[in-house]
């Protein structure tokens, strides 16, 4: 199926983005395109026009920063698992294939908020910041305010995500994916993330609306217990034909005791 017609601009600077972006509301922000094209075939959405971000220089690249590595969020994955950051390089070798991994980006993923993309649940383990630039200026959203809730986040109408911060003090990590087979995304995903004081943050995805900290494996590890079973409640948890709501929290169990032996 071939999507709607629909008007083409293309940005070549943050702040020429964000002036179309609030000359045209209209305007739908497209990257590297593999989550918004798809939608657009089927028609699952329809914008009447779309703003391409892909080739601003400024929003590419990686760098250290302090105490942070700084990532611009049109850099594409398969950068991203060819550089030395911590968890991020083995999630981007789930995603997708090589196509996709040397077209889609970072930033058009995670501000997408795919319920079952791996890279939300590797920013919840991290504990990343997320910087969002509108016309009004720049503001920094932690991880855990991020994700709002299915294919929704917390860039706003007329903003663009520009960067996201990483903590430099990982000192272990591990991701853990159970996969949709033709997919790949995630029926579930678990990250495990350990930084230099020996405290562990995690979470998962694929399994709710949203990804969220696994706050039970949390408190057991960094109280010296083992992962144990009952990470979360089924009755919060999606189910479809590929995993019903108690399939996904058992897998949530078995992924999470996977992930913690390797950190």
């Amino acid at each position: 199926m071939y999507p709607t017609n629909f008007d083409y601009q293309k940005a070549h600077s943050v702040d020429e983005a964000l002036a179309a972006m609030a000359a045209n509301p209209d305007l739908k922000v497209i990257a590297g395109g593999h989550s918004l094209l798809p939608a657009m075939k089927l028609r699952l959405a329809q914008p009447p026009a779309l703003l391409d971000v892909f080739g601003i220089e400024e929003l590419r690249g990686i760098r250290e920063e302090g105490e942070m590595y700084v990532v611009g969020a049109m850099t594409t994955h398969a950068q991203i698992q060819r550089s030395g950051l911590p968890l991020f390089p083995e999630v981007a070798s789930y995603v997708g294939d090589p196509m996709v991994r040397n077209r889609g980006t970072i930033g058009g993923s995670l501000a997408h908020a795919d319920p079952s993309a791996d890279y939300p649940a590797a920013a919840l383990a991290l504990g990343v910041e997320f910087v969002i630039r509108g016309m009004d200026g720049e503001r920094v959203v932690p991880a855990d305010e991020m994700f709002v809730g299915m294919f929704e986040s917390s860039v706003q109408l007329g903003e663009l995500l520009t960067h996201i911060r990483i903590p430099r003090n990982v000192q272990a990590s591990a991701y853990e994916k159970f996969k949709h087979p033709a997919s790949h995304y995630a029926i579930v995903g678990v990250a495990i993330a350990r930084d230099a004081d020996g405290q562990i943050r995690a979470a998962y995805t694929g399994a709710g609306e949203k990804a969220q900290r696994l706050t039970v494996l949390e408190e057991r590890l960094n109280g010296g217990q083992p992962v144990g079973t009952g990470l979360v409640d089924s009755s919060g948890l999606l189910g479809d034909r590929f995993a019903s709501p108690e399939y996904r929290a058992h897998l949530v169990d078995v992924l999470a005791a996977r992930a913690a032996a390797r950190i």
